[in-house]
């Protein structure tokens, strides 16, 4: 049957319009390919070679999988990750929650956006110029915080240079920087806790740790997931501070993490097979942590 000129006009609309929405969608695909999926895949074959980026590349098959399970220094940068994640999570998420409850209890608006934007504030500044600043702060010489620890009878520690103080160091400063981010995510998700909700509480007699603890905080379950899958994620990929303030990783490697390993591995020492393989460890890890907090969340997230 042959079709009506309505019909032929229809049929180059729908495929004008199908055009038009894969014109749109290309960029961000091509940025997926070249960015991600590109170097992704790229890690994967290289991970089976041994390659220096001067020589021909030789086949090494799982031979810098087996050099992992050897190598005393990637565990010990994997155990600086973790507990700097698990510290930062646990940090974020109290601090953050604690923030945005005195926060959301401001009875002036003024104040209220005043202390929001100086939470936030420390966010927007780049790595760099924090890690330049508190390694000017906590100097053990000229220091601030050196300075008045000294007024009242207490010697500074070597902050950056002592292995027992490097790593919380760190992990104090990252918490300074970017605890403005989760404190906002907590705040807009206690701004969605309905209000009737909580007077209902009140009306049956409970006391303000009662409906924190049976109302707010299972309604704010979701934010609190989401905003602790997120700093992990942000966490376990550190290596912007741990770099300007402690080069190669501080004093016995108190400060090596994973993702520093890797730079090592690959543009310093230039084994960019067996740096591959690191990423790849690195990928698996973070995708099981957080394959493991979903599933965990079916426990106790509350779906509204």
């Amino acid at each position: 049957m042959t079709a009506t000129a309505g019909e032929r006009v229809a049929t180059a609309g729908a495929g004008h319009r199908s055009w038009v929405g894969v014109a749109f969608v290309s960029p961000a695909v091509l940025l997926f390919l070249v960015f991600i999926l590109g170097p992704f895949v790229a890690a994967i074959i290289l991970s089976f070679y041994s390659w220096d980026m001067l020589t021909p590349s030789q086949f090494n098959g799982v031979g810098n999988f087996t050099e992992m399970l050897s190598d005393s220094t990637l565990y010990k940068a994997l155990a600086n990750t973790f507990i700097f994640s698990l510290a930062s999570v646990v940090t974020h998420l109290i601090g953050g929650f604690l923030l945005a409850l005195g926060v959301n209890r401001l009875a002036s608006k003024s104040l209220s956006y005043f202390v929001r934007t100086s939470l936030f504030f420390p966010f927007v500044i780049s790595w760099a110029a924090v890690a330049l600043l508190w390694k000017y702060v906590l100097d053990p010489t000229f220091g601030i915080v050196t300075y008045y620890l000294s007024e009242i009878g207490i010697h500074s520690p070597a902050w950056f240079t002592d292995p027992h103080w490097a790593l919380p160091a760190i992990i104090a400063i990252d918490w300074w920087h970017t605890i403005g981010f989760t404190f906002i995510i907590m705040l807009a998700g206690l701004q969605t806790v309905p209000g009737e909700l909580v007077e209902a509480a009140r009306s049956d007699g409970c006391n303000g740790w009662q409906v924190l603890w049976n109302v707010t905080i299972p309604l704010m379950s979701p934010t609190i997931f989401f905003a602790g899958v997120i700093t992990f994620i942000g966490a376990f990929q550190i290596f912007d501070p741990v770099q300007i303030i402690t080069p190669n990783g501080g004093p016995d490697n108190a400060t090596l993490t994973i993702v520093m390993y890797l730079y090592q591995k690959g543009f310093q020492s230039f084994q960019v097979g067996y740096a591959s393989a690191v990423s790849l460890l690195v990928f698996v890890i973070m995708a099981a942590v957080t394959a493991l907090q979903f599933w965990l969340s079916r426990k106790w997230v509350y779906e509204t």
